[in-house]
């Protein structure tokens, strides 16, 4: 992984341990760009990401064409914080991981797995994977502005 930029203030570990969205940029088999908004864990200098595989087709755009670009973002518009990471790299599905689940899950909904939305409280390894994504160029940028929003 090559770090072709990198302003921000926090390292870039910190900025991707937050529970942020990651955004997976594929091509359609037209070549037409789409992107998907998309929960992910950052481990072992991987961006994996929990990936339904029945009626997603961001799955299918992976297996077809696995160079793939994935951005995250840290917003805070109140105190003018914008975070990006920005990323080149190649994807591929994995099979999927209860403990590798359960890690990522648990930045977004909690420790208290009994609490979690149904949807999550049991994962079928038949229906579920990862998209393993492995970045080549990393630009991490601090384009924090002066915010005008009141407090």
């Amino acid at each position: 992984m090559e770090i072709v930029e990198n302003t921000l203030e926090d390292d870039l570990e910190t900025v991707l341990e937050r529970p942020l969205f990651c955004f997976l940029g594929t091509a359609s088999s037209e070549g037409r760009p789409r992107v998907s908004p998309l929960w992910y864990l950052w481990e072992d200098e991987a961006v994996w990401i929990i990936a339904d595989g029945v009626g997603k087709s961001y799955t299918d755009r992976v297996r077809r064409r696995p160079e793939t670009a994935l951005a995250v973002v840290d917003f805070g518009p109140r105190a003018g914080r914008v975070h990006h990471v920005g990323m080149r790299g190649r994807a591929a599905i994995e099979p999927f991981d209860e403990g590798r689940a359960h890690r990522l899950l648990e930045r977004y909904l909690g420790p208290e797995r009994e609490r979690w939305d149904p949807r999550f409280a049991d994962l079928d390894p038949d229906r579920w994977r990862f998209v393993r994504f492995e970045p080549d160029t990393v630009v991490a940028r601090d384009q924090s502005f002066a915010p005008s929003l009141d407090g």
